[in-house]
């Protein structure tokens, strides 16, 4: 059983960690090498050591009262060799009191856009104009001079308005049996002017997959898909995976609610992060619509001959995934016999 760490929604925590238990708990190897030094020095004396190991008098005390104060192996890990005094950047005033104004009167205004604009006030009062990076690097010199939106609660009070953290799928995650996640997407096609939609879904771990033609881009449309995914794939569903779109929202997440199950969103920009279903747009592209989207103008007659095609793409179109040896529909059914003799061996006459 997979049991997923709490931490999973956290970007950069596993890292974080790792780098703490290297760096805090742990006796790294230039450390085991000064402990080897320094008994080395103990018991062969000082020039055997300076021979061997080319080490000063001076490191090796240093090396020995650090050992002796703390107390423990950890103290000789090697410490930080940032300077104590670091060179600050010194602009003239003028040009850090208009990236101020700038920023203030164009919130999170970037760096990119910001040096444009600079270098026409600098011109003009011939002031030296720093780079994009330098930019960059004096506002976060200044603190980041970043804004937040603010709103206002029910009792007066006026707080940030800060983006809603979103739970993404676990970047080592692998779909272990059918159900486990489901993947979601929309095609958008216009036909004659008139937007039409095709909101497909995918099994990950069986590759089995299913597709609505609708007029409509609400959440509504996507939860009514979502009942009908319920019943053409009977399985137990535990995770569910789509983009961040409008369709996917409101309606479509309160069924996820109410069902307890997991929603996953995947990061803006990064179709990579559902891959499978995006595979199966331009399989469903390419091998139907393509030669069927006259008929998108009638919905209904679109849907009715479309199911046709699914019947066939899961029941008998050999896929990728199996070797192109097994259709969707015919990799369900091998496991589930190979499970039912699994459990067949254990039953007792």
């Amino acid at each position: 059983m997979r049991i997923q760490r709490l931490s999973y929604n956290i970007r950069g925590f596993q890292r974080i960690t790792d780098y703490a238990v290297r760096w805090i708990r742990m006796v790294t190897d230039e450390a085991k090498k000064r402990v080897q030094i320094l008994t080395f020095w103990k018991t062969y004396g000082l020039e055997a050591t300076r021979e061997a190991f080319s080490v000063s008098r001076s490191t090796l005390f240093a090396w020995q009262k650090v050992q002796r104060q703390e107390g423990s192996l950890e103290a000789l890990n090697p410490k930080s060799k940032k300077p104590k005094n670091v060179r600050k950047r010194i602009w003239p005033e003028a040009i850090t009191d208009e990236i101020k104004r700038l920023r203030t009167e164009h919130p999170n205004l970037g760096k990119d856009k910001i040096r444009p604009l600079l270098k026409r006030f600098a011109e003009k009062r011939k002031l030296p104009c720093p780079g994009i990076a330098t930019i960059g690097n004096l506002v976060k010199d200044m603190g980041g001079l970043r804004t937040f939106p603010t709103k206002v609660r029910h009792d007066g009070s006026i707080v940030q308005k800060k983006r809603e953290p979103k739970p993404r799928k676990p970047k080592d995650f692998i779909a272990e049996r059918p159900g486990h996640c489901i993947s979601l997407d929309t095609i958008e096609r216009i036909i004659h002017g008139s937007r039409r939609y095709i909101v497909t879904f995918v099994d990950l771990h069986s590759r089995f997959a299913f597709a609505m033609a609708t007029r409509s881009h609400a959440s509504l449309a996507a939860k009514t898909f979502f009942d009908l995914i319920r019943i053409a794939f009977p399985y137990k569903l535990e995770f569910v995976l789509t983009d961040n779109g409008s369709e996917f929202m409101k309606h479509f997440d309160e069924e996820l609610r109410r069902l307890c199950l997991t929603h996953w969103h995947t990061y803006p920009k990064s179709p990579k992060m559902n891959a499978h279903c995006e595979r199966f747009n331009r399989t469903i592209q390419e091998e139907y619509v393509d030669y069927h989207a006259g008929e998108l103008i009638d919905v209904h007659r679109f849907n009715e001959k479309l199911l046709d095609w699914l019947v066939w793409y899961n029941a008998e179109r050999p896929h990728h995934a199996f070797q192109n040896k097994q259709s969707p529909l015919q990799f369900l059914l091998t496991k589930s016999a190979e499970e039912s003799r699994m459990y067949l061996a254990h039953t007792s006459s």
